[in-house]
């Protein structure tokens, strides 16, 4: 079935709808943003309660809590998630280069915490294989591991001591930037970490957790090394060592592995038949510690044993705050890969589950988390791949299963944590290396990246290549710069077009896309899809150029040719002064449309300002210039869809757009903004035409030739050619 549309109504430049529709400008500006500050920035009861539910969501969320809907399916997954933090908190901390007790302290603190301020529902905190291994680093770089020290001295003690002293600074300088960057509400900052540079990190990344558990697999005692090309020396460092493999360590190893990996095949492809997961891990770990303690195996094998986990909860204890020079750094990156990571997830699942996160309200949990949890000898946490994953399939709701998971874990400490004295390292390098499993599948995506769109691809594979090749930290800056670089290379190299109108409609397409379309003879109809700006105006003034033909030589050939055509003008006006000339405003125009210029030669140009999302002055100057250049060449331009105002956000994104990546997974920004900062980003400022219109361009033009559609343009151009103007042109589709 087809429809029709009719359309008769005026002509419409921007001066002329502005007088019928615009808004009355009149208030000032300060005067309305002053109106607003002031209904916002209010002191009462209700406010503060609103503010009180709003910055701890507990308050929110728990008096409509449905007790009997979701108490089963939060007590399942949070005991689940619980089980599943005790091995993986343990086997982390490995990571981190700390001892295993500090894994669970990280496994119970920030549960606790991000149940109290957090907003995602099916969001599990705790240890995180790859925040654990950027912490590790930075521990291993100011604490490296001697080559020989007696476990049971006092020197061990102070030397673990020092360790963890390290990595609850960084937890704490983690969690300061994120406070500070909630301070400044910059928590859609989150959505500018892409899709392909996040799966390829982690995938990556997963690859060096591998290579740094090899050594525990195979019961060899050697340093760990950091820095670029990590990966390579730690391998070349485990084969010069192969012949000192500890054979029972090894045979440890191969059957965890054996065990783990077809269970969490299992609990994979029978997860939706499975009411709650097999805890391989928990007893693995349980089966483990009592065969090692009934033979012996770390006195009679001398495998390396996890050792003394001291019972009761940990006493408040001050990070080491001299530290925080040489940690800044790595702190910056460890940050924001933690939040990216954490929020991610939290859209993952609230998009599944319909019902939104606040990035914002992220921040300030993960930066109280980190911070509170830091001074209880924690390290660094976030929102954890595996455990999140479990959460939500065993049935969880909402954020009271972190109560459950959390008792677990204090059970543990208070009660069990010593009995795991036995329990081998090597099967905690096991449970690492087969954590990693979904980031490992992440290579599913690449033929998907490549049909969808090359670039990402790119971004992927160079991402993935310099966190393998080089380092966690500069692998990650290199990846984020080279996104950067393509998203650059985009804004650089937009799209300029010739437009074609479709017969008998006001619809107007690229003419390369659409062949049916026809040019409108005479009028040169462009439009440029991007910004204009000083990074590409020099690509802009080159495809303009080459779409009008606009050569120095033509132009001085055209502007001779206009001279001549003026002078012959004056000398007519001078003949018939006496009789008098109507509407002397456009008789140099109407001369011009009624010259003996072919029909098929340019004589307007008209641009579509649609897709400028903002000009520069570097680049409204040179929008100025090559209008002069036209008009020289006796070409008339004209303007139409221009911004009337951009604003505040604008700006920041474009600022953003060229200093981060945007090389995009769906990027969408958070609704839940501030209300302040919400209402500074609705501040106008200056927009396409008024920048234009600032920095000269109406001394070349006349004002009058700027409209509101394409097809307005269209029309008074075709008019003119016909007859003067009159007040009320119209437009009839």
């Amino acid at each position: 079935m087809s429809f029709s549309v009719a359309v008769y109504r005026n002509v419409y430049t921007e001066d002329r709808f502005k007088q019928a529709y615009g808004s009355d400008d009149n208030t000032s500006g300060s005067l309305r943003l002053r109106e607003k500050l002031a209904g916002k920035v209010r002191c009462s009861g209700r406010t503060c309660f609103h503010l009180l539910r709003e910055r701890v969501p507990i308050f929110s969320w728990l008096p409509r809590y449905r007790l009997k809907k979701w108490i089963l399916g939060d007590t399942i997954a949070g005991l689940t998630v619980g089980i599943l933090h005790i091995p993986q908190g343990m086997a982390f901390a490995l990571l981190t280069s700390v001892a295993p007790i500090f894994g669970l302290y990280t496994s119970f603190f920030p549960v606790v915490l991000y149940m109290i301020f957090g907003t995602g529902r099916h969001v599990s905190t705790g240890t995180f294989a790859v925040v654990s291994l950027m912490t590790g680093s930075v521990v291993e770089q100011l604490v490296p591991t001697p080559l020989e020290m007696n476990s049971s001295s006092s020197e061990a003690a102070d030397f673990e001591g020092q360790r963890i002293g390290v990595a609850s600074a960084v937890a704490l300088l983690s969690g300061i930037i994120m406070l500070c960057m909630f301070g400044l509400q910059l928590g859609f900052l989150s959505t500018y970490l892409s899709e392909p540079i996040v799966k390829a990190f982690t995938s990556a990344a997963a690859f060096h957790v591998t290579v740094s558990q090899l050594q525990s697999m195979l019961g060899l005692r050697l340093p760990r090394h950091t820095g670029a090309f990590s990966l390579f020396k730690t391998l070349a460092s485990v084969m010069e060592n192969m012949s000192h493999t500890n054979m029972a360590e090894l045979l440890i190893s191969l059957v965890c592995l054996a065990v783990l990996v077809p269970v969490k095949e299992i609990n994979t492809r029978y997860r939706h038949r499975l009411r709650t997961p097999i805890p391989v891990e928990i007893l693995t770990v349980i089966i483990a510690t009592c065969v090692a303690y009934a033979s012996s195996l770390d006195s009679t094998y001398k495998i390396e044993i996890v050792g003394h986990i001291p019972a009761g909860f940990p006493s408040p204890k001050l990070p080491a705050f001299h530290t925080f020079p040489a940690i800044a750094g790595d702190t910056v990156a460890i940050t924001f890969v933690g939040y990216a990571v954490s929020v991610s997830l939290a859209m993952i699942y609230a998009d599944k589950h319909g019902y939104s996160i606040h990035p914002n309200q992220e921040l300030l949990a993960h930066g109280i988390s980190n911070t509170v949890s830091s001074f209880f000898t924690c390290f660094p946490s976030s929102a954890t791949l595996a455990t999140t994953n479990i959460l939500e399939s065993a049935g969880g709701h909402t954020q009271l299963s972190g109560l459950f998971t959390s008792l677990v874990v204090l059970i543990v400490l208070l009660l069990i944590g010593p009995l795991f004295y036995f329990l081998p390292k090597a099967v905690l390098a096991c449970i690492n290396v087969t954590s990693l499993r979904q980031m490992f599948l992440q290579f599913k995506d690449l033929p998907e990246l490549w049909r969808i769109s090359k670039l990402d691809f790119m971004v992927w594979v160079v991402t993935w290549l310099s966190v393998v090749v080089l380092n966690v930290d500069l692998g990650l800056a290199i990846g984020v710069v080279f996104s950067m670089m393509t998203v650059i290379c985009r804004t650089q190299r937009a799209g300029c077009s010739v437009l074609g109108r479709a017969s008998n409609t006001e619809i107007y397409k690229p003419l390369e896309n659409h062949s049916k379309c026809n040019e409108v003879p005479g009028v040169k109809i462009l439009t440029y899809n991007g910004p204009i700006f000083y990074g590409n105006r020099s690509f802009f003034r080159e495809q303009m150029s080459k779409l009008l033909g606009l050569t120095p030589e033509k132009i001085r050939s055209q502007e001779k040719a206009r001279k001549a055509m003026e002078k012959r003008e004056r000398e007519i006006a001078v003949n018939t002064v006496e009789r008098g000339i109507a509407n002397t405003s456009f008789s140099l125009e109407n001369e011009f449309f009624k010259s003996e210029t072919s029909e098929s030669d340019v004589q307007a140009v008209l641009i579509d300002c649609s897709s400028v999302i903002f000009v520069d002055v570097a680049g409204a100057r040179l929008f100025t210039q090559m209008c002069t250049e036209c008009q020289k060449c006796g070409v008339h331009v004209y303007l139409a869809n221009c911004n009337g105002k951009t604003c505040l956000s604008i700006i920041f994104v474009s600022l953003w757009f060229f200093c981060y990546n945007l090389s995009l997974r769906h990027v969408q920004f958070s609704d839940k903004f501030h209300d302040t900062y919400k209402l500074l980003l609705s501040i106008p400022t200056e927009g396409v035409l008024k920048i234009l219109t600032s920095c000269g361009l109406m001394n070349h033009m006349n004002p009058q030739h700027i409209f509101v559609t394409v097809h307005d343009a269209v029309m008074y151009i075709q008019q003119q050619r016909e007859k003067p103007p009159e007040n009320n042109t119209t437009v009839w589709v």
